[in-house]
């Protein structure tokens, strides 16, 4: 969703409701439309909606799920609460295609095999939904987007007479490495996703759950079937590329994560083996590490207990996002030490050697760019634990 969607929503002032009840022509036509990726973090996914053309009556509507308003109250603390309001927009549909014109997004259109009666039968649940009164809902990104909603919509209308068809992608793929698809793992928003979401994202995935993207959504209406009479007939009618621009790279900042956390692993591993050499302890690395691993530590467990996220809790990320060294960064920062401060690091090292494991075994996938960093951890560990024994 772009920030400069939001005009659209003065087009639904604009627009005149159509009576539900309103039949349309044997010429109008229900599709799915998918818009291919932009280069901001919000758009790196694509985009899916619904189109109703019916040039009888003069209609081409856009069912945009995937519309938010900043100006909701309270809307970044409900954000940051994980209670997303979104809501469905519908408007001309030359105003969608004009905003991905603008920024060169390929668009492609997958027009419905449907009777005449299963089109009425989504014009009417869509412009249902449309209404003031049931627009808005609570957005998940991976349960409930503007691509899940195309998926639902479909089953609820069509109910068993449509059969989804898997064939032809690939199978056993959990929600997070669908994700890591769809992001370059060296950037930033990546790293941000996979430090924030916890375990439940390495779920392996089903083929209907898949389809939380547009591609997948694409891909697999794109194959799939719809019953008449116990007879299959293919699901798309035609397909139609509206806009043909070549897929947009995302852009991989000079400073990218990978970069910066083995700038800061070879600062610190040249800091800790001048302290071993000298037999002494920088106290500013130590506390900058404990410091920031245990800020990052208390906002992964804000997000896992205090939000309503879907995906936060069961965060491994806590291993060496340890929020108690928050405290112990100040403790350090004194001459004087307590007696168990090398088990505590002892401890710590423990914790960074379950990361591995669970890495391997699939029970968590954790950012690649952060490796460097958790190769800096477990070595200042252990040199704390080896200087604290005197």
């Amino acid at each position: 969703m772009n920030k400069k969607h939001l005009l659209f929503l003065f087009f639904l002032l604009l627009i005149k409701p159509v009576n539900a009840q309103v039949n349309l022509s044997v010429y109008s036509e229900v599709s799915i439309i998918t818009a291919g990726p932009g280069t901001e973090l919000y758009e790196a996914f694509g985009h899916s909606a619904i189109r109703i053309k019916d040039p009888v009556l003069q209609l081409d509507l856009i069912y945009n799920y995937g519309m938010f308003d900043f100006n909701q109250p309270n809307f970044y603390a409900n954000f940051t609460k994980g209670k997303l309001l979104y809501k469905l927009a519908r408007y001309d549909f030359k105003y969608f295609l004009a905003s991905y014109k603008k920024d060169k997004r390929w668009v492609k259109q997958q027009v419905l095999n449907l009777t005449q009666q299963e089109k009425q039968a989504f014009f009417k649940y869509l412009e249902n939904n449309a209404l003031p009164k049931n627009a808005n809902y609570y957005y998940d990104p991976f349960y409930n987007n503007c691509a899940s909603k195309l998926r639902d919509i479909t089953t609820t209308v069509l109910g068993d007479r449509v059969a989804f068809n898997d064939d032809k992608i690939e199978k056993n793929l959990s929600f997070r490495q669908l994700m890591n698809k769809e992001i370059h793992w060296n950037t930033w928003g990546n790293f941000g996703i996979n430090l924030a979401l916890g375990s439940k994202l390495d779920q392996k995935a089903t083929s209907e759950q898949y389809m939380y993207l547009p591609d997948y959504v694409y891909a697999i209406f794109k194959n799939s079937a719809l019953f008449i009479d116990n007879q299959p007939k293919e699901l798309i009618k035609k397909e139609i590329t509206l806009l043909d621009y070549q897929e947009l790279d995302q852009k991989i900042t000079l400073f990218n994560p990978f970069v910066i956390f083995s700038i800061i692993a070879f600062i610190g591993l040249f800091i800790t083996y001048r302290d071993f050499k000298n037999n002494k302890r920088t106290k500013f690395l130590d506390f900058t590490l404990l410091f920031v691993t245990g800020i990052v530590g208390i906002l992964i467990l804000f997000l896992w207990f205090f939000t309503d996220h879907s995906t936060t809790p069961n965060n491994f990320n806590f291993l060496w996002a340890f929020a108690p060294n928050l405290i112990i960064a100040f403790i350090l920062f004194k001459n004087k030490h307590p007696k168990w401060i090398q088990a505590y690091f002892k401890m710590l090292l423990g914790l960074l050697v379950i990361i591995p494991i669970l890495w391997i075994l699939k029970v968590q996938l954790f950012p690649l760019a952060v490796i460097p960093f958790l190769v800096l951890l477990f070595v200042r560990y252990l040199f704390l634990a080896s200087f604290y024994k005197k």
